[in-house]
């Protein structure tokens, strides 16, 4: 079965069908780095990243580009403050960006080409749109002619006269109509610029991604990417520049991941609730952020609050808990058991309903129920008596796989075990004594123990405490 995608731009789920077969090329729009990076801003590089270890776990060789804007009015207007150059304020949040989104467990782009390193070919760009009689130019600014690319409109579904009636000409603009957009700004007293045949001046947003689409993957690609918010203007002006130059179609999937709400509120500086993932994860583990992200589907809005934190943060240590009972259980279990079979069976099946659900538009919520299925499922082996290390190995692989598939790590290091988990092992480790089975009980001591937990064997029962 072919994995099927949300085409915005269709409004439906289509099957994948690549360029090239076996092969995927695909687009995220990157941040502006003029500041560290929201929990809005970290959704899209966690659902892409996301995306594109599935596209790897399923074969396909994926080129993957992500920009960064660093240039801009905001960095301008940051450079200003500080007193300093534009490319200080980009190359300081360029590397919080990678650090942020790092702790976050998303991979590194094939490239994260900057628009001030890709100049060239953006004013080539612009010169052909000019050419083609799709731009012009206007005391020193150059505008997109809107009105002359027949399908404006097709990505948003938003009717051109719908758009003209809430356009409006800024003071300072001097375009021809109100729906055009800048390709390239005039430069201002003190600002950074370029030379161009239109005079000193920087580019326009839209213009930037464009540009280097084309050039890290060629005039049509397979997937473009990114945030809601940008399906409209952004990814609409996109569509118009790109197929104006080329008469081909610019990108053939369009995916747009939902908003992020905070405590049921959208998220601004205004309502004293905007939340900066360099915050969060001085004292959240950022592997809980990302489970939290990918516990939704991409496309749905996500309402965060630290109790929904604390709920995804148990949630993950449950799972983790269950991999290291597996792994403890594997250094005493037996070669061979009369039910391996049966039990090898019943992973398969688990594995089968994540690429189903995971081929079903990238549905991680619904592969995060797999995931607790899959716990649940271990649990019950490791009450068997006799355990095979077959099925020990069979349980943990998949529990891997899964884990580097959503790009989670195992690492137990910080897990700290919940109460009724604690009750659980000590249920098993009495159980273990009364079937004479002492190397398992001495095993799950151990285990506690390991996770900082000291038992107490007394005439009343078994009581722990955390050391």
């Amino acid at each position: 079965m072919a994995i099927q995608i949300y085409n915005t731009l269709t409004r439906k789920k289509e099957p994948f069908i690549p360029l090239e077969e076996g092969k995927v090329k695909m687009y995220v729009c990157g941040p502006t780095v003029y500041n560290y990076i929201h929990i809005g801003n970290a959704r899209p590089p966690i659902v892409f990243d996301t995306v594109r270890r599935y596209f790897k776990y399923r074969g396909y060789d994926i080129n993957y580009i992500s920009n960064f804007t660093d240039v801009d009015d905001k960095l301008i207007r940051v450079a200003n403050e500080l007193g300093v150059e534009v490319p200080t304020v980009a190359d300081r949040f360029i590397e919080a960006y990678f650090e942020d989104v790092s702790a976050l467990g998303c991979q590194r782009a094939d490239a994260h080409p900057r628009v001030t390193e890709n100049m060239d070919i953006i004013i080539d760009f612009i010169q052909a749109l000019i050419d083609k009689g799709f731009a012009y130019e206007s005391e020193g600014d150059v505008y997109y002619h809107t009105r002359k690319f027949e399908g404006y409109g097709k990505l948003s579904h938003q009717p051109i006269d719908e758009l003209i009636s809430g356009a409006r000409i800024a003071i300072g603009e001097k375009k021809n109509d109100a729906l055009d957009f800048a390709l390239w700004k005039a430069v201002k007293e003190g600002e950074i610029y370029w030379d161009s045949p239109w005079g000193h001046g920087r580019p326009g947003w839209h213009i930037e991604c464009s540009a280097m689409a084309k050039r890290y993957l060629g005039e049509t690609i397979d997937i473009h990417a990114g945030g809601q918010d940008l399906a409209f203007p952004h990814h609409e002006n996109e569509i118009a520049q790109s197929e104006a130059v080329s008469g081909k179609t610019f990108a053939r999937y369009w995916m747009h991941n939902g908003y992020i709400n905070i405590d049921n509120e959208k998220m601004s500086k205004s309502l004293g609730n905007f939340i900066l993932v360099h915050d969060i994860i001085k004292k959240h583990d950022p592997q809980v952020l990302r489970f939290f992200m990918l516990s939704v589907h991409y496309r749905n809005p996500i309402n965060y609050s630290e109790e929904l934190l604390e709920n995804t943060r148990a949630g993950l240590e449950r799972l983790k808990t269950s991999y290291q009972n597996l792994k403890h259980r594997q250094e005493i279990s037996a070669d061979l058991t009369d039910n391996n079979e049966e039990w090898l069976e019943k992973i398969a099946a688990l594995h089968e309903e994540f690429i189903k659900v995971m081929d079903d538009d990238f549905n991680t919520a619904n592969g995060i129920s797999v995931l607790f299925e899959l716990s649940k499922l271990a649990n019950l082996y490791l009450m068997e008596k006799n355990t095979s290390v077959q099925v020990i190995e069979a349980f943990t692989k998949e529990f891997e796989n899964l884990f580097n598939i959503l790009g989670l790590s195992l690492d137990l290091s910080k897990a700290e075990l919940l109460d009724e988990e604690i009750d659980d092992l000590i249920k098993q480790r009495i159980q273990a004594r009364k079937d004479r089975n002492f190397k398992l009980a001495d095993e799950i001591r151990d285990q506690l123990k390991d996770m900082n937990i000291i038992l107490e064997d007394t005439p009343q029962g078994t009581r722990w405490k955390r050391g």
